[in-house]
């Protein structure tokens, strides 16, 4: 290709010989200064007038953009939906750990307004001190940074997490004192007949020969007929007839703890049978080695027999025990002292206290 260049001024006509790839190299050149000056009209021109809001180029440039607009809402639309997705589920989680707190809080004896956080102290119009009036104020000027949408879902998440954690930490409380409580509720400490005790724990004149005996538990005299409740939850281990106790019943904790009830009128529940503190089990009577109606209440630990009046005070919940005088009651004899074996045979003589 051949371009001829002639001028007034010049004495001869100047020849320019472009090939082709010079032609291609100059349209190259020409389409990118197009683009690149249209590009700059474009983000100089059409989005400054798009922000401002100019009356004739702003609805031309959302046209154009239209489309670019809708993805963009769209995508807007979706991680909104999504947070909004997450928010509930967070929600939800916070009621859940809010009913936990409230079970937690029954378990642990507390008020359930104890374990939620204490509100805030605000205020505005609230009073300030004096020696600090709310209209000192100062400091630099840090204008704060608005949040992007991926800062926004990392904040999300972290609370899910720490939601998540949150609950973790009430159901081991919670399981905890779950078990607490069951093991309280394997402890015999709830008195198993409304009435005081005459007759305590330890040493005694027998009321038939009036010798000195151990009194291996506590009298309840009360009507015949009167109900017997388990004093704990347990299993029936013994259900029978005994020569001194009467009308027997025995009813295991676990952990080596046991409870006996004897010279009972009735026995209410089977042998084997699963019973829970505060049940009837049986009715006071007058059978076996006894006086009068009442019940004949033991608590033994691994065999040996224990002061039951120790389990029956110091249980949460249970009513006080109440020990009524015994105005009959002749003092015990003291024992040998040079014969420690003689009083041990005596007692074992003397047979179960009544």
């Amino acid at each position: 290709m051949q371009v001829l260049i002639t001028h007034g001024s010049m004495a001869r006509t100047r020849v320019l010989h472009l090939s082709r790839w010079q032609i291609a190299l100059a349209a190259a050149a020409l389409v990118a200064l197009l683009l690149a000056v249209s590009g700059s009209v474009y983000h100089l021109v059409f989005l400054k007038a798009a922000r401002e809001g100019w009356p004739v180029v702003a609805p031309l440039v959302r046209l154009i953009v239209r489309d670019e607009i809708a993805q963009r809402e769209r995508f807007m639309r979706d991680n909104l939906d999504a947070i909004a997705q997450r928010v509930g589920e967070m929600q939800a989680k916070l009621v859940k750990l809010e009913s936990m707190g409230d079970r937690v809080a029954g378990l642990a004896g507390l008020r359930s307004d104890e374990l939620r956080l204490a509100p805030t102290p605000a205020a505005p119009g609230a009073s300030a001190p004096a020696a600090a009036p709310a209209s000192a104020r100062g400091g630099p000027f840090v204008p704060a940074r608005r949040a992007s949408l991926a800062q926004l879902q990392q904040g999300v998440e972290l609370l899910g997490e720490a939601a998540d954690w949150q609950t973790d930490v009430f159901t081991w409380y919670e399981s905890r004192l779950q078990e607490r409580r069951l093991a309280a509720l394997l402890v015999p400490s709830q008195q198993p007949v409304d009435v005081p005790a005459t007759s305590g724990f330890g040493f005694r004149t027998d009321p038939f020969n009036g010798r000195l005996a151990l009194h291996a538990g506590l009298d309840f005299p009360a009507e015949p007929g009167t109900p017997i409740v388990a004093a704990a939850g347990g299993m029936v281990v013994a259900r029978d007839w005994h020569p001194a106790y009467g009308n027997l019943l025995e009813i295991d904790h676990g952990t080596g703890l046991l409870t006996r009830y004897a010279h009972a009128q009735t026995l209410e529940v089977p042998l084997g049978a699963l019973v829970r503190r505060g049940q009837r089990i049986a009715t006071v009577g007058n059978t076996g080695r006894s006086t009068g109606p009442h019940l004949h209440f033991e608590v033994l630990v691994d065999g040996v027999p224990q002061d039951p009046a120790r389990f029956l005070a110091g249980g949460a919940g249970a009513p006080a025990l109440r020990m009524a005088p015994a105005p009959f009651a002749q003092p015990p004899r003291p024992r040998p002292r040079s014969a420690p074996a003689a009083a041990a045979r005596k007692t074992a003589a003397a047979g179960p206290g009544q």
